[in-house]
């Protein structure tokens, strides 16, 4: 049996290669093994969750953790390794300094790698006739940056990017496919994490916190799927040196190029805890999303409660995603945010607000009931939790039986599609 090895730069390269039909399919195929997982006996269905051996996190030297993270198939077993950086039990203190100097660089030229060593705050991407603003346009081919900066001391020491790989063996033990797995573990992730975004009826604003890897694809594959409907994307960093990062890179690298030209309307923003009026932009940011993407390791919310849970927050309907927290210790999301999330509609509100479905989505039930800090934190329990592999087999039956002319899950369809739907993975 052949060997296949993949080195990271490898598997970066074929998947971004990948056209829309071809990540629709995969997805689809991704949507099959999580409702096998989900729903699957342990007699028949080989994906089945009762057929899946534990996932196993020890410690390493150096503050990391290792994850050993074994799965099977009826035609594959496979066993993925990573190693993290370990995150302390509390965040590094924020700067609440004013800013004090401003820079430019140019995004087009040679010299925008200068950025590097310094660090924005809040980027504004001008053409060189408009006064400056905080957002940018694909449409404007802006060529300056205009930057606000301060003193590094909210920027991160030491990356949280997962170092591994993924062993494929036949049923027999044979192993057939060796793969890098820090490209692999981030395609994947926002690959299940857009499984409800796309079938969401608005994305016109998308708010993503992060700048690392997993952000990157989250955004990729949101502009992929429905990239002509979106308008606005605000990347939200501790250290604005790296969202500046991957800002360039969607403005300039040649994978990136497709969907810089599809969308014309689309807009990018840049913000960070290191600047001046971080806590009004951040409320907007969060308050004016359609869809939130979490994709930082950490152990402290990244915005207020009361952001979402007042009655002005849950006027508009949303999509939220986490998937950066992996220890009890951890949370990117506030857990009265989880709490409302599954309290009883009573149907008595002074206010309007979107619909609640009683539940928070889970890509693992058991993973997430032992390690997710924000379901441990809010008290939640297996009755308030639902698998995503199970949520579309519902959404089938729902659908099927509307197509027959039968009255369906409306309010189950009217909640995925319009109302405040949390998804941890």
């Amino acid at each position: 049996m052949t060997l296949t090895i993949l080195s990271d730069s490898d598997t970066r390269s074929l998947l971004l290669s990948l056209t829309r039909p071809e990540i629709v399919r995969l997805q689809e195929a991704l949507a099959e093994s999580l409702h096998e997982y989900s729903t699957g006996s342990q007699e028949t269905c080989a994906c089945a969750s009762s057929n899946q051996p534990k996932r196993v996190s020890i410690p390493a030297p150096n503050q990391q953790t290792t994850l050993f993270m074994p799965a099977s198939t009826s035609t594959s077993r496979g066993m993925k390794i990573i190693t993290l950086n370990r995150i302390p039990e509390s965040s590094p203190s924020r700067s609440t300094s004013i800013l004090s100097h401003t820079s430019t660089i140019s995004t087009t030229s040679s010299q925008s790698s200068s950025h590097a060593s310094q660090t924005p705050s809040i980027v504004s991407l001008e053409r060189s006739d408009s006064r400056s603003s905080p957002t940018s346009s694909f449409s404007n081919s802006p060529s300056i940056a205009s930057l606000k900066l301060t003193d590094s001391s909210t920027a991160s020491s030491q990356t949280t990017t997962p170092n591994g790989s993924l062993t494929l063996f036949s049923p027999s033990g044979v192993p057939y496919a060796f793969l890098a797995a820090e490209e692999l573990t981030a395609f994947r992730t926002a690959l299940a994490a857009t499984l409800i975004f796309g079938r969401r009826q608005h994305v016109h604003k998308i708010a993503v916190f992060g700048a690392g890897r997993q952000a990157e694809w989250h955004i990729r594959l949101a502009l992929i799927l429905r990239g002509s409907e979106i308008h606005h994307v605000d990347i939200v960093n501790r250290s604005s040196t790296r969202a500046l990062d991957l800002m360039h890179k969607i403005y300039t690298a040649p994978e990136w190029a497709d969907l810089r030209v599809a969308n014309q309307k689309l807009r990018f923003s840049v913000l960070s805890a290191e600047y001046g009026e971080y806590n009004r932009m951040l409320k907007e940011h969060v308050r004016g999303s359609d869809a939130i993407f979490l994709c930082t390791p950490s152990v402290t919310p990244l915005f207020p409660a009361e952001f979402l849970t007042s009655p002005e927050g849950r006027r508009k309907g949303r999509y939220i995603s986490a998937i950066g927290s992996y220890r009890p210790h951890m949370v990117e999301m506030h857990p009265d945010i989880l709490r409302q999330a599954v309290a009883p509609d009573h149907k008595h509100h002074h206010h309007k607000h979107a619909a609640q479905g009683g539940v928070v989505v889970v890509d693992s039930l058991e993973a997430c009931l032992r390690e997710a800090g924000e379901v441990r934190q809010a008290g939640l329990g297996a009755e308030q939790l639902v698998e995503v592999g199970e949520l579309i087999m519902v959404k089938r039956a729902a659908m099927r039986e509307i197509e027959m002319g039968g009255e369906g899950e409306k309010g189950l369809k009217r909640w995925l599609e319009a109302g405040n739907v949390i998804y941890k993975s």
